[in-house]
């Protein structure tokens, strides 16, 4: 029984590869990891963010994310070799998404910033809105 679960489920992955659509984006290996790295690090902010809003800390919901998601996080590979930087390794449209994620994120800081929760409320949703785009446009393998 656990062969053919296995088996199945190799087969199924198989095909999800064989019908992904999304368009490959060529990255160097250093900044394919750089880019990783910087993906799993979003996630843990938007989960601080989320549990901060939860928490009425609007305030300091927006400094989280101004800090690591506005563009007061843009440029963190500057130091890194060309190969590991995935910004400038990327599609003109895919980097304009990253771009834009970051605007977004600013926008909502500045919201929370400002202490007004039904505003920031209404932003929360920009917060991930370039993620899911980019995620659901381009692929790195």
């Amino acid at each position: 029984m656990k062969a053919i679960f296995i088996a199945a489920t190799v087969l199924l992955a198989g095909q999800a590869l064989a019908q992904d659509a999304r368009q490959l984006a060529p990255l160097p290996p250093a900044a394919q990891e750089s880019l990783r790295d910087e993906m799993r690090g979003n996630l843990l902010a938007i989960s601080e963010i989320l549990t901060l809003m939860a928490e009425g800390k609007v305030k300091e919901a927006g400094e989280a994310a101004e800090k690591s998601l506005g563009r007061g996080a843009m440029g963190k590979h500057m130091d890194k070799p060309f190969d590991a930087r995935p910004g400038p390794n990327m599609p003109r449209e895919m980097h304009r998404l990253g771009m834009d994620g970051h605007g977004d994120a600013s926008e909502f800081a500045k919201a929370a910033a400002s202490g007004d929760r039904d505003k920031a409320l209404a932003l929360l949703p920009k917060l991930t809105s370039a993620c899911v785009a980019c995620h659901y446009s381009y692929r790195i393998r």
